[in-house]
Parts: C-alpha cells; sequence; structure tokens
C-alpha cells in the first residue's frame, strides 16, 4: 500500500465531515446521554460518522472500520486494515457551543498499531496528518515536537473520564500534581487534538487514562512522526493500543519527568 496515497484519498473526507459539524454548529443542539449522564452524543455526531463510514467504504471496500456510535463494517475480503473514527471528538464541548472539537480518522495494520492518522478541527480549519516513515503535517506543512527540556517549563494538557463523578481513579490527584510541577496545565475537551497540538509543538506533553482507540490512535501517529514519544504510565511503548489505555505523550524531553509525576505522586521532585 502507498501511505501517502491514502492520506490523500482520506483527507477530504475529513474535511467534507467538519462541513457536516459546522452546519450542525450553527443550529439549536441537542444531546443525548449514552452510558453516563456526561457521555453525550449528538445528531451532528451520528450524521458525521454516517458521512465518514460511507465514504470509507467506498474507497477502501476491503478496510475494516469500527466508529464510535456503533458503526462496524467487516467486509467479506478484508485485508488486515482497519479504520478507527471518532467523528465528534469534543462533544461536550460542541453541545456547549464552544468551538473546540476534531475529528479523528486512523488506518491501523494487521498488528493494531496506526499507520495513517488525520486529526481534524473544522472551526480553524487545521487538518493535522502523519503517515508511518512520512513525518508529520499540519495543513500540509512539516510539524515537529517542542524543545522544551524540563516539565517546569512546560504546558501540558489531559482530561477526565466519564465515570469521573462514581471511580476515584477519576485523573483528579494526577492534576493536582502536574500542576504544582509545571508552567501550566490544559482541559481542552478534545483528545485527539490534545495529542495533535502535542505533534504541533503547541504543548510539551499530554497524558491521560480510561481512553479508546478512535480518541487516541490518529494523534499516536501524529506524535511518532513529529519527533515525540508516546507510551503507558510505565514507559512501556507496547501498551498504547491496547483497549482503554493509559496514555502519555510529549516531546520526548520531558516524558521521564512526566512519568515520575504519575509514578510517584505527591514525592515527585519539585521545581
Amino acid at each position: 500500500m502507498n501511505l501517502s496515497d491514502i492520506l490523500q484519498e482520506a483527507v477530504p473526507i475529513a474535511q467534507a465531515a467538519g462541513t457536516i459539524l459546522r452546519d450542525h454548529a450553527t443550529r439549536p443542539r441537542h444531546a443525548d446521554h449514552k452510558a453516563a449522564v456526561v457521555d453525550l452524543v449528538t445528531e451532528a455526531d451520528r450524521a458525521s460518522e454516517a458521512f465518514i463510514v460511507q465514504r470509507l467504504q467506498s474507497t477502501f471496500p476491503q478496510h475494516q472500520i469500527v466508529g464510535e456510535e456503533g458503526s462496524n463494517y467487516q467486509p467479506t475480503d478484508a485485508n488486515g486494515y482497519r479504520w478507527y473514527i471518532d467523528p465528534l471528538d469534543g462533544t461536550t464541548n460542541f453541545a456547549h457551543g464552544l468551538p473546540h472539537f476534531s475529528i479523528s480518522m486512523a488506518l491501523t495494520d494487521a498488528d493494531g498499531w496506526p499507520i495513517v492518522g488525520i486529526v481534524y478541527d473544522p472551526m480553524r480549519d487545521e487538518c493535522f496528518a502523519a503517515t508511518k516513515d512520512g513525518g508529520a503535517t499540519l495543513n500540509g506543512q512539516p510539524v515537529h515536537v517542542s524543545s522544551t527540556e524540563r516539565l517546569a517549563g512546560s504546558v501540558v494538557a489531559s482530561g477526565f473520564p466519564y465515570d469521573k463523578w462514581t471511580d476515584s481513579e477519576n485523573n483528579a490527584a494526577q492534576w493536582g500534581h502536574f500542576v504544582v510541577r509545571s508552567q501550566g496545565v490544559r482541559r481542552m475537551g478534545s483528545a485527539a487534538l490534545d495529542l495533535a497540538y502535542v505533534g504541533a509543538g503547541r504543548f510539551d506533553g499530554y497524558w491521560e487514562q480510561k481512553l479508546q482507540r478512535w480518541d487516541v490512535l490518529a494523534g499516536i501517529i501524529i506524535v511518532f512522526e513529529s519527533g515525540g514519544t508516546v507510551t503507558d504510565y510505565t514507559g512501556d511503548p507496547s501498551g498504547i493500543t491496547v483497549v482503554r489505555p493509559r496514555l502519555v505523550a510529549s516531546n520526548g524531553l520531558i516524558h521521564p519527568e512526566m512519568l515520575d509525576v504519575l509514578r510517584l505522586g505527591e514525592a515527585a521532585p519539585r521545581p
């Protein structure tokens, strides 16, 4: 397969789905609940996913497709490649009229590793993309991770799981530990964009737990291809594609310090 050709075919699909989201963003918005009160889905999620799945099926008929909103396309002549689709990453932002959300599309190989990734922000018309061994770009221009050397001078990002009301493993303690050891911590509401921002050097690092593959696979390859590091909380890169991974992404330079904070908590060194 020519990954560059696949990327060129897939980017317009993400951009067209972004037009759907922008159109829905101008209408009155209604959100339904999924598994939890804070886990929302809108008509925009469903419309975006339906469009993306139809276009991917037509363009890549031998590729499997898994979508956040339930799409599961399994062709009889599947060739081992699979798309993971988040048609609207940042639904809570969208439902409240906050213009920070994205479309995330990742193609994985037979081993489940991302080889093509697209994260598209329709409100800023910013398309982050990467292919395995092909580098990462923003609107076609190469991007690279930041050169910040210490956590104390870094801006890092994270998020909170949907069961944060009921599960004590909700990232609140880790958030506090990073607040007093970094220059700033941000909670933007789209894991895909958080990872893309690490790749583009806007964030120096990112951590989060209880994620889904469609949230992060596209962002993972963007970070890798922009020169960054991605591991689980123990520092193991092999754990990043499992179901609901505990993910740490960074420019590589601050990665050991981030792992120390997650491992040691309040006992981690302070600036």
